[in-house]
């Protein structure tokens, strides 16, 4: 998925690595390590490293489901929540949880949507396990998909006939060349300069105006604006990971290394806010799913 930390892609040797702004090179980044041996200052704030236009995660208007989760953290920690907005392009976490100017503080302590295994931040356990979906429009012949090999039985001259929209280096990528449908694919930019660009594009503009017939996209992403598009009513069904093809992720959140009172902090407001969490991710339309969508030996 594409330019977005909280959209999982299957890059090798990373399989569980996401998008663009993982791809920065360690040796570009900025010296963490000496920096995160300070003596932390007293909390005064939940301060949220965000990126400041992508929906249904995050906005600067605070709309996004991982706006909603900071606020109930903060709530729970009697703090104010502040943000810090940076475009999750390359360099995201250099520019964010790790920035620090001599004699200044970090401007954000917390990354609040990072994959499971992500490794240049200190992830806490997970929170939501999610997976890429099929998003196609009611009423247009595939009324009976409920699953991918669903949508793989589909009479051979229909699927012939379908526009897929993905993004680029996604695992709809991999899944399409796997099942012959490489033809049928049209590919959106993974990494786009464009500041007001956003991930649910392909959907509430390109999918509901008729420009594709399916796009295939990250779960949240699939869910929230499934949800905002109401001409034509749009149908979303989770895909199951299979052999070479990991479609489901396990999200969580990512603070700095070397912050461990801090990080157990966190997991502990994970746990105790489970509830708030699920009503969260429920109001926003993401499918969450349970590990049967890893596939035999993927738990």
């Amino acid at each position: 998925m594409p330019r977005r930390t909280a959209i999982p892609v299957a890059l090798k040797p990373m399989p569980a690595s996401a998008c663009g702004l993982w791809l920065a090179l360690w040796a570009a980044l900025w010296p963490w390590s000496a920096a995160a041996q300070d003596a932390p200052a007293p909390r005064t704030a939940l301060r949220v490293c965000q990126d400041p236009n992508n929906l249904p995660f995050s906005n600067t208007a605070g709309e996004g489901l991982e706006n909603r989760i900071a606020e109930v953290f903060g709530k729970a920690l009697g703090l104010p929540v502040t943000y810090y907005s940076f475009p999750q392009r390359l360099a995201f976490i250099r520019n964010t949880l790790r920035y620090k100017l001599p004699g200044q503080d970090y401007p954000c302590d917390i990354v609040m949507g990072v994959p499971l295994g992500f490794d240049q931040v200190s992830v806490t356990k997970p929170y939501y396990r999610s997976t890429y979906a099929l998003v196609f429009p009611q009423g247009r012949g595939l009324d009976a998909v409920k699953s991918g090999s669903d949508f793989l039985a589909v009479d051979p001259a229909r699927l012939a006939t379908l526009r897929i929209g993905l993004y680029d280096r996604s695992p709809a990528s991999e899944w399409l060349a796997r099942h012959g449908l490489v033809e049928r694919g049209v590919p959106y930019q993974i990494m786009n300069a464009d500041p007001a660009q956003y991930p649910g594009e392909i959907i509430e503009r390109d999918l509901a105006a008729g420009r594709i017939d399916v796009a295939i996209v990250w779960g949240p992403i699939a869910g929230f604006y499934a949800k905002r598009v109401t001409s034509p009513r749009l149908t979303v069904v989770p895909l199951k990971s299979e052999p070479g093809v990991k479609f489901d992720y396990q999200m969580a959140m990512g603070v700095r290394h070397g912050e461990r009172d801090w990080k157990q902090q966190v997991e502990s407001l994970i746990e105790s806010r489970q509830s708030e969490i699920a009503a969260i991710l429920a109001e926003y339309g993401v499918p969450v799913v349970d590990e049967t969508y890893a596939g035999p030996g993927r738990r």
